[in-house]
């Protein structure tokens, strides 16, 4: 099958990495991929198989005003359509809300399959009214619409009416390939020590400000455990203000965005996950696989799905950061089941194979063209 895929970039991040992660897995069953960004292809962190076409059209960027936005869109529809025609693939999969609607209109009258893929809970990430009208009108064009969870499914029905609206997960990778930016864990902190570890961007979204606090609230009575959180993005100076404000420096640290992520979850003795929201984090599955016991904060979507609650981990009120501290306290003081939630957690590998979930894949596209749906 010839796919091809739209998404901003490949810069880090979770879309990207799944992204990337199916790419190069169509590519080892003998498909034919694409990955199209508006990003310049210099721009790219995750390693693709060299078999992948990779095409950048540098239309990457925000715009001063809303005339000069619906110029740059206008052209953005413009190149990639261009492109389109040539690669004339099966199926033409757009990642993410704003690369979901302008696949939609690039892809107007033409004979692919269009299937639209949504990386987060759509009202945890609002978009601009004018977006938000686009996406109305698009998504009951797309072939089909693929959510991660049932309540992101429900929601697009409700808030897209006439879209044909599926759920498929994401896929859990194991092993991992290493990418650039690598650095030991052992020139970060020493052998000895214990870690707590955390991944992610420094946004907001993640919830490291709530995560900081609550390892703040155990650090003393735990004082050969470290926190290290690994990612980058505008909140590292508030973090480290934070940091360095508790006077935690020497114990939380964040050595920025690793390319040997594997290498990281290995060396780790617990994950955590603070975010406010989520999709279906691929760090949280990941760290599972690696045979980490986790603990997140039970936001709206993602973490409940993934985790089997005093089973293979612990899922805590969103945004309780007493209530973190305390569970993280529990498990460092109980080594034993510290060791029974790792040794269930590597149940990932099977619920969320990548075998699995492209099978999914597979039985949505087939059925969408047995419909006549493309």
């Amino acid at each position: 099958m010839n796919r091809a895929i739209f998404i901003s970039s490949l810069s880090g991040g979770g879309a990207e990495r799944v992204t990337v992660n199916n790419a190069n897995a169509w590519i080892a069953r003998g498909d034919k991929v694409t990955i199209i960004t508006l990003a310049p292809i210099t721009e790219d962190f995750y390693t693709l198989d060299p078999q992948i076409r990779r095409i950048g059209l540098n239309l990457f960027g925000s715009s001063s005003s809303s005339v000069s936005g619906t110029i740059a869109n206008i052209r953005r529809v413009w190149c990639l359509r261009r492109n389109l025609k040539k690669l004339k693939p099966d199926v033409f999969i757009g990642m993410e809300t704003s690369a979901s609607i302008l696949a939609i209109l690039a892809s107007w009258r033409m004979p692919w399959c269009v299937v639209l893929s949504e990386r987060i809970h759509p009202p945890m990430m609002p978009v601009s009214a004018i977006w938000g009208r686009l996406r109305r009108w698009t998504y009951p064009h797309a072939s089909v619409v693929l959510a991660l969870t049932e309540e992101s499914r429900e929601w697009l029905i409700r808030n897209c009416p006439g879209s044909n609206v599926a759920v498929i997960p994401n896929a859990v990778q194991f092993p991992l390939l290493d990418g650039d930016s690598c650095f030991d864990p052992d020139q970060i902190l020493p052998e000895n020590r214990r870690i707590i570890l955390a991944v992610g961007r420094l946004a907001p979204q993640k919830g490291f400000d709530m995560l900081v606090k609550a390892f703040g609230q155990i650090a003393s009575s735990h004082s050969g455990w470290d926190l290290v959180i690994l990612g980058e993005g505008e909140e590292r100076k508030n973090l480290l203000s934070e940091i360095s404000n508790m006077g935690l420096s020497n114990r939380i640290f964040l050595p920025g965005a690793a390319g040997n992520i594997s290498q990281w979850y290995e060396r780790a003795d617990l994950f955590v996950m603070s975010s406010r929201f989520e999709g279906f984090p691929c760090t949280l599955i990941e760290a599972m696989a690696h045979r980490l016991a986790v603990v997140s904060f039970d936001c709206d979507t993602g973490p409940r799905d993934i985790i089997r609650h005093e089973i293979d981990g612990v899922l805590v009120t969103s945004g309780d950061v007493p209530a973190l501290a305390s569970i993280l306290s529990q498990l460092i003081k109980d080594e034993v089941l510290l060791k029974r939630y790792a040794t269930q957690a590597v149940e990932v590998r099977d619920r969320f194979s990548m075998d699995r979930i492209l099978n999914l894949w597979d039985e949505v596209i087939g059925d969408i063209r047995k419909r006549g749906i493309c």
